[in-house]
């Protein structure tokens, strides 16, 4: 199955008067990069959300985002009022002492000043916990499904991709006899040439057979079909197989370039050049796989 290395999943819940808001994004890359953005109260959960996401993730330029928002109630800041008094006496005091003007914003200028608000220590329990681990692994169940439908997406570029070069390599057929029939023909014109010329014929049909031999490209052919039809089952093993794709493509890519040096013929330079151009975009569409 072909998995895309790029997905989104979001998820709410609420829980103790606070709606939680789960949201996780993956692009692709080389290996597995986590990146968090959690509330201080649950902080102390990171280890394992990681953990959660790199068995089931595997790889990708992942960022996770666990978002708290009050529903009302209580509020967890409380105004510190000995500090806020303290800090009106001394004021009113140097006021006094200077011959200043007091303020006359009390209000805006006691709350910017250090520690005139307190936030109460939020410990986290086991229930609200599990409602927002139960979240969080919907959100990440929701990116593999998007993961699922943008590999369909790409397996059907493959697919297609694959049939372009298969249709082209079916086109050197024709050409492939032809250019033998020239080079056969070349040979004999310049043996004609020789004729008064003394030499080892022997030696000379060996150097022939070996330099037509040179020229064949059935071997390259069949390997590069084989390397299509590899290619082709990779995309239907379980699990990742991204990495495994894009080693089949550096082989087609290498059997194509063979092809090309080997073909000494311009119609079927001009078909291995479209086949480069379509495996390029093969190779473009690999970096997204998982």
């Amino acid at each position: 199955m072909v998995l895309s290395m790029t997905g989104f999943g979001k998820t709410t819940c609420e829980v103790r008067n606070k709606k939680i808001t789960v949201e996780i994004k993956s692009l692709n890359s080389k290996q597995l990069d986590l990146f968090s953005r959690l509330p201080n109260v649950y902080k102390e959960k990171d280890l394992e959300l990681r953990n959660v996401v790199a068995q089931k993730l595997e790889r990708g330029k992942i960022e996770f985002s666990i978002y708290s928002e009050s529903l009302g109630g209580e509020s967890t800041s409380q105004m510190n009022f000995p500090i806020i008094e303290s800090y009106y006496k001394q004021i009113t005091e140097m006021s006094q002492r200077l011959g200043i003007e007091p303020p006359s914003d009390w209000f805006s200028l006691l709350l910017r000043l250090p520690e005139s608000m307190k936030v109460e220590i939020q410990e986290l329990d086991d229930e609200e916990w599990s409602v927002i681990r139960k979240a969080f692994d919907e959100a990440v169940d929701s990116l593999i499904e998007f993961r699922k439908q943008e590999g369909e997406s790409l397996r059907a570029v493959f697919m297609e991709k694959l049939a372009n070069i298969r249709e082209l390599l079916s086109q050197v057929d024709p050409f492939e006899k032809e250019r033998v029939e020239k080079i056969k023909q070349r040979i004999q014109e310049q043996l004609i040439a020789l004729k008064d010329i003394d030499y080892d014929k022997n030696r000379f049909e060996q150097e022939m057979i070996y330099y037509i031999e040179k020229l064949d490209v059935n071997e390259e052919k069949n390997r590069l079909r084989q390397h299509l039809s590899y290619f082709e089952e990779t995309m239907d093993m379980e699990g990742a197989s991204g990495k495994k794709m894009g080693f089949i493509a550096q082989e087609i890519g290498r059997e194509i370039n063979t092809l090309g040096s080997k073909s000494n013929h311009s119609e079927m330079q001009k078909i291995v050049v479209k086949m480069k151009d379509e495996l390029e975009q093969i190779k473009e569409q690999v970096l997204n796989v998982l």
